[in-house]
């Protein structure tokens, strides 16, 4: 997969300009917030800006040109729905959990060499459930009100696989 096809299988899961006071991200188009983004005019964020913004801050940082196919949409979309720009930790420790690596979030030779010798099919269900249980041990205030949404992202990406 590469990041264009990824990118565009993403924003079907982001969606247009959204202001919910309920999401602590505040402002939010193509999945790019305001609070992750002070800088940025969220209400005018053109796709190409966001995928610009994806590409550098997640898709890179995650490692997911060099994992195996099957990863790479999986992480790709994990690190965007769980992780700071351009720090992607708690991607990568799930990652690292789902292939047998230490669990530092820090992506580097010992994580790519476990997540490249995994059945990939094995690394991609054990990567879609840690990501299942990483939601529900978010606090329920939180939780309440985006798991629906969040456990709904994982199905359709496991119908998709």
């Amino acid at each position: 997969m590469t990041y264009d096809e990824a990118f565009q299988k993403l924003i079907g899961n982001e969606g247009g300009y959204v202001a919910d006071p309920r999401d602590p991200g505040g402002e939010t188009k193509y999945g790019v917030s305001k609070r992750s983004y002070p800088g940025e005019d969220i209400k005018n964020l053109t796709l190409e800006r966001a995928k610009a913004l994806y590409a550098r801050d997640f898709w890179g940082p995650a490692g997911c040109d060099a994992l195996p196919d099957l990863l790479k949409f999986e992480m790709f979309d994990l690190a965007v729905n769980t992780s700071a720009p351009g720090k992607p930790a708690t991607a990568i420790k799930l990652l690292q959990q789902a292939v047998g690596s230490f669990a530092d979030g820090s992506l580097g030779p010992n994580t790519l060499q476990a997540a490249q010798s995994m059945d990939p099919a094995k690394a991609l269900r054990r990567l879609q459930a840690l990501r299942l249980r990483y939601y529900t041990a978010i606090p329920p205030k939180t939780r309440d009100v985006y798991l629906p949404g969040w456990v709904n992202r994982v199905a359709d990406n496991m119908l998709e696989a």
